[in-house]
Order: C-alpha cells, then structure tokens, then sequence
C-alpha cells in the first residue's frame, strides 16, 4: 500500500467531520486505505476542539453539521490562526453557498455525492499546498503551545527546555491527543528504524518529559494507560 505522508514523513492526518454515519464510515475506509490516519467526528462543537488543536493536516468539513455549521466552525478555526487546509463538503451546490465557504477561508469545496477518487486527489493536493512555510506550525493542546517551525515548547506561555528526542515524544502524543500511542508507536515517531534502539528507552524518555513538564505544572498532561501506551490528555 502507498503511504501518504506529509512534509515530516509521517501518514497524512485526515479530520472528517459528518453527522451522517455512512458517510463518516466510507471515508474512513476510503482514506485509510490510501495510507492516511483519519480521526473522525460528528458535531461542530468537537470538531472545532479537534481542528483547533493544528495537529492535522487536512480537514474534511460537512457545512450542515448539529451544534456548530461547518461556516461557523471554519470561521473560528481562521480566527484562531489556525491554518490548516479545509475542504468544504456539502450537498448545497449554490454558488453563494461555495463563494461564501471559500470567503470564510475554505481551500475547496467539494458537493455530494461526490466521486471518491477526486476528493482523495484533492486532499492529496492540499496536503503538498500545506507542506509550505505557510502550513500550521503550532500544536495546542489546552495550555500547551508547540511551535514547530522554532522547536520551542510553553505551557501557559513558560518555555519549556527539551532535548531532542523528548521534543519529537512530545510532538507525537500531542500530534493525537486522547489517543493512546504504543511503545513501538512511539519507537517509530521517535528514533525511526534504529534496531538497537528497546521499548524500555521509551519509559526513560516518558520519565524524562514529565519532569519537565511537572516543573511547570504540567505534569497530569501524559498519562499511562496500563498496559496498553501512553495518552495525552486533551482535556
């Protein structure tokens, strides 16, 4: 299977917001099956939480959604400077109604039923759009700031000094927040294919990080989930 990754080599990170079911569940498949990780949700209050975090690289985004509209959620997401390509997907096929998605700051518009194939090749396109200096460079994670153009790390706006390999552990657990990572999930992200490299180093690094962290207060953000990895906290 061909692997569709982004600018740091990684899977494509896919945010498909729908509150219909089937549709939710085709382009997971659909995605999934093109090398991508999809996160998906239903309403626009969670989708604005999950885009807002910048930890994707693109967002597939329902206009009609409960809660929150899609307008509204993309609305706020540009507010917030958050940078991240966003493909409208809407049964409305007026063109005010896609002149107003691409005004908010949509990078497409794509009207239902749509041909899977074309908007697989449109989120690819966005992806090597977004892997430009003007793609979304900060990960927030409520008060954790990671600025990844400067490598540089905050909580609550106190720096946060980290060495290499525990930046890129950060970056991994903030990149899918509330989402337990594995050993060897986190072996990969973080030392790649280096055979001598065991998952106990892992616990050593974890440790490592949350002492820093717990220095600023920080330190309930990585939890063990035993037996299974380790999370960070979104909440």
């Amino acid at each position: 299977m061909l692997r569709v990754v982004n600018h740091e080599n990684t899977p494509v990170r896919v945010l498909v917001v729908d509150d219909e079911a089937g549709v939710r569940t085709a382009l997971r498949r659909g995605l999934s099956a093109e090398g991508m990780e999809v996160t998906v949700c239903s309403e626009g209050h969670e989708a604005l939480r999950q885009g807002a975090t910048g930890s994707f690289d693109v967002i597939l985004l329902d206009v009609l959604l409960p809660g929150l509209s899609g307008y509204r959620v993309l609305e706020r997401l540009r507010h917030r400077g958050i940078h991240t390509p966003v493909l409208l997907v809407s049964a409305k096929d007026g063109e005010f109604d896609q002149a107003d998605g691409l005004d908010l700051g949509a990078d497409g518009y794509v009207v239902k039923p749509f041909s899977f194939v074309v908007l697989a090749a449109q989120v690819r396109a966005l992806v090597r759009r977004g892997d430009t200096p003007a793609r979304q460079d900060s990960l927030r994670v409520g008060e954790l700031e990671i600025d990844r153009s400067g490598r540089k790390v905050s909580w609550a706006g106190d720096p946060i000094a980290l060495s290499p390999r525990e930046y890129k552990l950060l970056v991994a657990l903030a990149s899918r927040p509330g989402t337990v990572l594995t050993k060897e999930d986190l072996l990969q992200a973080v030392w790649g294919n280096d055979q001598e490299v065991t998952r106990n180093v892992v616990e050593v690094y974890v440790g490592y990080l949350r002492r820093k962290l717990d220095a600023v207060g920080a330190g309930e953000l990585v939890e063990t989930v035993r037996g299974h990895g380790y999370r960070m906290n979104d909440a």
